[in-house]
């Protein structure tokens, strides 16, 4: 089985920054896609940013230029640098993480507990 802690989250003002991380341990032979969503109060989950194992990322519009994701495949970590947050980033973030499955040859999808970021004056 695979686990992932998410750690980083909180209550930041306008304009501030966090950096969130997923941290996966257990039985990791080899992580594809890494990724980030997000769920707001009433609102669906919505993916934010991902990253391949080859490094090509892609985001969300209203995230482009104030969010950056990387991972560091040595610690089985996925980073998420929230900047110049506005209150309408304020949700609780979940990281996605896809591990290889030895017995059934497929990758599987695996979800951090999430942490919840608030952007309040």
């Amino acid at each position: 089985q695979v686990q992932l802690v998410e750690s980083g989250g909180g209550l930041v003002q306008p304009g501030g920054s966090l950096r969130l991380s997923c941290a996966a341990s257990g039985r990791i032979v080899s992580i594809n896609d890494m990724g980030w969503y997000r769920q707001a109060p009433g609102k669906q989950r919505e993916l934010v940013a991902a990253i391949t194992r080859g490094g090509h990322t892609n985001y969300e519009d209203s995230v482009k230029g104030r969010f950056t994701i990387s991972r560091d495949d040595a610690k089985s970590t996925v980073y998420l640098q929230l900047s110049s947050l506005k209150p309408e980033d304020t949700a609780v973030y979940y990281c996605n993480v896809e591990v290889w499955n030895l017995g059934s040859g497929m990758f599987d999808d695996y979800w951090g507990q999430g942490t919840r970021v608030t952007v309040s004056s």
